[in-house]
């Protein structure tokens, strides 16, 4: 295929296909920023290509942040409130030169603004937006930013003690006042930058508690003095447009922050009683981290080639199961954006709805008003669709609505909560599906899991017994030559050794021998069997595959897996 030639989005001179070139575009409509950040996520570029060529268009010197380590003198003429609004970062002062790395050095307002903040004379050279995003994260050091917050809440803990809804309101009011609004802005950046998934905000009777999910592991990072507690509670209820003054019922809201220009992140907040205050959890649904293209998920190449063929199908099912944070949204989306075409009517059902797909219908459920999965999925039947996701199918009904929609014209996409994908026939069964029903209709179950991946940075040489490698479910002629890696713990890590996670994929196709099994009503083992001599990987075997390519460790493998002993 022909290179594509230079356009205006490009900043570089690159062999970028029409193909990638049209996935860029799909991908940078779903999360914003350039095109560049679009293609570079996608692996089609280099940061360093797109900073080459930026910098020899704009005849500005390219600087390799990465190579360089910053000054102190140089990261003090700008606060990092300045940088992060412009995406700029110091690197070097001389005297009263001070000069600056940019993302877009034809911007001549931006120089302006700098010169009169830093009293400086600036010069420019030119960096790509991710580095310096990293390099403002990496120098100025948010972590320190958090603590003095901490600190500055121990030195007024008295004055939150007493908070009422009154004073809580009040907080709201004045933002550039309050040490609790600061502290709560603080926090949610810094579990941003450290890429967690969830926020854990739990009172106890002597102490408050506050824990990132990173990686897939809670990590305290901060600990507030107890006493602020109920104001701390009180701020993200107003955030979230919840009831301050209701403490004896669980709240579920949402809060939106834009970090920067063109990019927003959403939190779900969900607030329960407990004995000695509301505990908060806050799920982080940041739109940068959202991969849709399919061939980033982590499926082995023969799985991936039969998932894209079963969602190709005009009609049908196709279930994604897992427990809750393993990644079935994910999949689910990238599989609606390879399906998302000016030609086909998508429409989605979803409690609640994570992120925002451009050319995708998406419906908010709401039970206050009685509008469920089935109303939704009743009323999408009206709409002319090509295409239905149901967010769950969590009871009789709604699988009724969804195996009638599959099996009448329409590819429907769901989840369930099964242990693996055999399991998800029993589970269907249970409901009250008839098995006829199920072999006619469901093209493919996928059952997926996310493990942690062995940090690069700190990776060692991993010994493990034999024995306990054959337990796992290595056969003997796999272990002449096996090379294991674990994370040694480092900075980068948090100390864990795991940096990073990698998904695992079960896929069970409904062949001919195993709709026989279901409609005799086989039991889960016999389905797994079948489904195994049909071709599919279990779970474990997906572990095991990803632990011999050295992206995860033993223990990961032992953790998110079951092993095939009863088989």
């Amino acid at each position: 295929m022909p290179a594509v030639k230079k356009n205006t989005d490009l900043v570089v001179e690159s062999s970028v296909t029409h193909e990638q070139l049209e996935n860029a575009r799909r991908l940078q409509k779903q999360v914003g920023g350039d095109l560049n950040s679009a293609l570079i996520k996608l692996g089609y570029m280099k940061e360093k290509d797109v900073s080459v060529g930026s910098s020899g268009r704009q005849s500005v010197p390219p600087f390799e942040l990465d190579q360089f380590e910053i000054p102190a003198d140089a990261l003090n003429a700008l606060t990092m409130e300045v940088c992060l609004k412009h995406r700029v970062i110091p690197v070097s002062k001389a005297g009263d030169t001070l000069v600056v790395a940019f993302a877009d050095p034809s911007n001549l307002a931006v120089r302006d603004d700098l010169r009169f903040v830093s009293k400086c004379k600036i010069e420019v050279v030119v960096a790509h937006e991710t580095m310096i995003v990293k390099a403002i994260g990496k120098y100025y050091k948010k972590e320190k930013n958090v603590k003095a917050q901490v600190d500055e809440l121990e030195e007024t803990e008295e004055a939150f003690a007493e908070n009422t809804a009154t004073q809580a309101q009040a907080l709201s009011d004045n933002e550039g006042e309050s040490p609790i609004i600061k502290f709560v802005n603080s926090m949610l950046v810094e579990a941003v930058n450290l890429k967690a998934s969830d926020i854990h905000i739990e009172p106890y009777e002597k102490r408050l508690r506050i824990r990132y999910r990173i990686d897939g592991m809670l990590i305290e990072k901060i600990q507030p003095p107890s006493g602020v507690g109920a104001s701390l509670t009180s701020r993200i209820k107003i955030m979230s447009k919840l009831d301050i003054s209701e403490r004896r019922r669980p709240q579920d809201g949402r809060i939106k922050i834009r970090l920067t220009k063109n990019t927003e992140v959403d939190f779900r907040v969900s607030i329960l009683p407990t004995m000695f205050g509301e505990k908060i959890v806050m799920r982080i649904l940041d739109k940068s981290n959202l991969k849709v293209d399919m061939t980033q998920l982590g499926f082995e190449q023969a799985e991936l080639d039969l998932f894209r063929s079963r969602i190709a199908e005009p009609q049908g099912m196709v279930l994604v199961t897992g427990p809750t944070g393993s990644g079935k949204t994910t999949t689910l989306y990238s599989a609606l954006q390879s399906l998302n075409d000016p030609g086909v009517n998508l429409s989605t059902a979803e409690d609640p709805v994570e992120f925002n797909l451009d050319g995708i219908n998406q419906v908010q459920i709401n039970h206050e008003i009685d509008f469920g999965f089935p109303e939704a999925l009743r009323s999408f039947l009206r709409q002319d669709p090509d295409v239905i996701l149901v967010g769950e199918i969590r009871d009789l009904e709604t699988a009724e609505i969804a195996f009638k929609a599959a099996n009448t014209g329409h590819l429907v996409l769901s989840t369930l909560h099964t242990n693996d994908a055999p399991a998800t026939i029993s589970r269907l069964l249970d409901m009250g599906i008839p098995g006829y029903l199920i072999t006619t209709t469901l093209n493919l179950i996928v059952a997926q899991r996310l493990a942690g991946r062995v940090c690069k940075n700190c990776a060692i040489p991993q010994d493990v017994n034999e024995k306990i490698l054959l337990e796992a479910g290595l056969t003997k002629d796999e272990l002449p030559g096996l090379s294991l890696f674990r994370g040694e713990g480092c900075t980068t890590c948090n100390g864990s050794g795991i940096k990073g996670r990698v998904a695992l994929f079960e896929v069970m196709q409904m062949s001919g021998p195993l709709r026989e099994i279901v409609l005799k009503q086989g039991t889960p083992i016999e389905i797994k069997k079948a489904a195994i001599r049909g071709g599919m990987k279990t779970l474990r075997q997906a572990a095991l595959t990803k632990m011999k390519t050295g992206l995860i460790p033993l223990e990961e493998v032992l953790a998110t897996t079951l092993g095939d002993d009863q088989i």
